[in-house]
């Protein structure tokens, strides 16, 4: 049997109706997929820039020659600091923001409303924008030998003793951290001055003189975000004298290193 021209045209074309149909969907979800990649893209950027907006922006005069102010630069880089770069040398804007002369260093930054001169260590800087005391900043006057930009391998590992200074808006300065010499290998970790004294309430549970630990229950301990609780901690300084017995109230300066909790200035407390 012969089968008519237009019935074998219709036939052809109602089978390749669905495969063109099935073509056009692929086609359309592939179209959709890729324009939304752009999308996918602004997005997942938009979401990882607010990590980058929101480390600490600095920006740093000094002279463009100044070897120990770049690797100072780095050091704050390394540290998170978003730290651009003024080569204009820094006794005028220096003068400008009031730091008395005797403080002075060889380079001198501003960040949060604060002045940083010479070679404050990144550790200190970080404290300072936390803690936000009425100050005009930082100083480490001079160039102290060890400090964060002053501790290449041309000076063999010596390290001074130096302060960083917390300066009032009067000029008046105290030390806000203590820094220990030593050689690198005994690099000395800061030890706290005066700005930071806050001392907090316990009462001994237990002394072990021989093993130098100490058993506190204290209060909160705001310096550390810690809650009252009862703890062990390592006491680093003399405690000659002092009569530690259980029962005893004191006050003490808590602080955490590497090897945990350390209690300092250990003061009784008078009945």
């Amino acid at each position: 049997m012969t089968v008519p021209a237009s019935a074998s045209a219709s036939a052809s074309a109602s089978a390749t109706a669905p495969a063109s149909r099935r073509a056009w969907l692929h086609l359309a979800a592939s179209s959709m997929a890729f324009a939304a990649m752009p999308c996918l893209a602004r997005a997942a950027t938009a979401t990882a820039a607010p990590a980058a907006s929101n480390a600490p922006q600095m920006e740093v005069w000094k002279d463009p020659n100044c070897g120990c102010c770049n690797d100072w630069v780095e050091h704050l880089r390394a540290a998170g600091f978003r730290v651009s770069v003024q080569d204009s040398g820094n006794a005028a804007v220096r003068q400008r923001l009031g730091l008395p002369p005797r403080l002075g260093s060889c380079h001198t930054a501003l960040v949060g409303g604060y002045l940083v001169e010479g070679h404050v260590p990144a550790a200190d800087v970080q404290r300072l924008l936390r803690d936000k005391p009425q100050a005009l900043g930082l100083a480490v006057p001079g160039m102290p030998i060890g400090s964060p930009g002053m501790d290449g391998a041309v000076y063999g590992g010596r390290r001074d003793a130096y302060d960083v200074l917390l300066v009032a808006r009067d000029g008046s300065s105290s030390v806000f951290t203590h820094y220990a010499g030593g050689s690198a290998a005994t690099a000395a970790e800061p030890s706290p001055g005066p700005a930071d004294a806050e001392l907090s309430d316990g009462e001994v549970v237990r002394w072990d003189a021989a093993a130098k630990r100490l058993t506190l229950r204290h209060g909160e301990l705001k310096r550390l975000g810690m809650a009252a609780m009862t703890m062990v901690f390592r006491v680093p300084d003399s405690t000659a004298g002092l009569q530690l017995s259980p029962g005893t109230r004191v006050r003490f300066l808590a602080e955490q290193d590497r090897s945990g909790l350390v209690a300092r200035r250990i003061e009784v407390v008078k009945p």
